[in-house]
């Protein structure tokens, strides 16, 4: 009988950065600034967290980025292929099986490495997980785990962010399932507030597929019901449950809004010399200030209900980025997240 990656491996990372016997495989050729950045991520992640890990990579283009000799905790993988941010994802993992992406997902399955990171296509780097590690006993569809800054309050977790489109109404119960162990993991609460994305409080607000999940939502311990679009980054909710399209596109949204508006706060303070004055006092506390907004600084989005820690990162990733992915996929693997997710779908039937 096959063993499942989660049984396989134990969770060998401890909280509080103590993780040096842990070890990420990072796709080192995922990302718009592959390989520069996500290699600089990786070594600085060794060096801060003291963790393990496998840079998984075309080695003419890694190996010039790596310091001479190399540190014990880094370890390269040379693969050939590269799956391109706008491959279709699918097919390319099924076509490019010696992918970066698809190779990290196979050292977690083969117990090698004990969570994946990537920054690169991120229907690929779902497609590589689901397919390499297997989905947790019980989930019917995995869901993306985005963590929404909060302005003084701690953070909210939206549910699903991206990964299942077309979704039943049993479905978004699993979300708020998984979303909220994901919430007693990572943001420490006990007892976490839900909410059902919708176009009203109103309990019979939203279409057929809102209404009937609210009726399934409703044995969920923490369900306050249905929550609006103005609810994100706000205190009163701790997750939001939605299917993947609709959690992708408010995401989207609420990254177009923020830019649109620092546009506009910067832009005043070119106007005229009286603002540019006034924007030497006030624009470096609104810098400090939108610093709570930097996407490099959220770790990533982790991917519930496979079984195994796979940790998406923005396209656009820094080393600063990668170095909280890391961060969080060590968390995850410490707190054994796919073994939390598991209980929390089976101890609701």
């Amino acid at each position: 009988m096959e063993t499942t990656a989660s049984a396989k491996r134990p969770a060998l990372c401890a909280m509080s950065g103590q993780v040096d016997s842990c070890t990420v495989a990072i796709d080192a050729m995922g990302g718009d600034r592959a390989p520069g950045e996500i290699v600089a991520g990786a070594l600085r992640a060794v060096d801060e967290l003291g963790v393990r890990v496998t840079l998984v990579g075309r080695e003419e283009e890694v190996t010039p980025l790596l310091p001479d000799p190399l540190p014990s905790a880094v370890s390269l993988l040379d693969v050939r292929d590269v799956i391109a941010m706008d491959d279709e994802p699918a097919s390319a993992v099924r076509k490019k099986k010696d992918s970066s992406v698809v190779r990290s997902a196979q050292l977690v399955k083969d117990g090698a490495a004990d969570a994946m990171v990537s920054a690169g296509n991120t229907g690929a780097a779902m497609a590589s997980a689901l397919l390499r590690m297997g989905r947790v006993k019980g989930v019917a569809r995995p869901a993306i785990a985005v963590v929404l800054p909060v302005p003084g309050h701690h953070p909210q977790i939206l549910c699903d962010a991206g990964a299942t489109t077309d979704v039943t109404p049993e479905w978004l119960l699993q979300n708020a399932q998984m979303g909220r162990e994901y919430a007693r993991v990572r943001l420490g609460i006990d007892e976490p507030r839900i909410g059902l994305l919708s176009i009203g409080e109103e309990p019979g607000k939203g279409d057929e597929l809102r209404k009937q999940a609210y009726e399934l939502l409703s044995d969920v311990s923490g369900f306050i019901g249905n929550v609006e679009g103005r609810d994100f980054m706000h205190p009163e909710v701790d997750v939001i449950v939605t299917d993947g399209f609709t959690g992708n596109v408010a995401l989207k949204t609420l990254e177009g809004a923020l830019r649109a508006l620092a546009n506009v706060v910067f832009g005043l303070f070119e106007t005229t010399d009286e603002m540019k004055k006034a924007g030497e006092v006030v624009i470096p506390k609104l810098l400090e200030a939108a610093e709570t907004f930097d996407p490099d600084l959220t770790g990533g989005a982790v991917l519930l209900g496979v079984d195994g820690v796979c940790v998406i990162s923005h396209g656009a990733s820094s080393a600063l980025a990668i170095v909280k992915a890391v961060g969080v996929a060590a968390d995850c693997v410490a707190a054994d997240v796919p073994s939390r997710v598991r209980e929390a779908v089976a101890s609701a039937g």
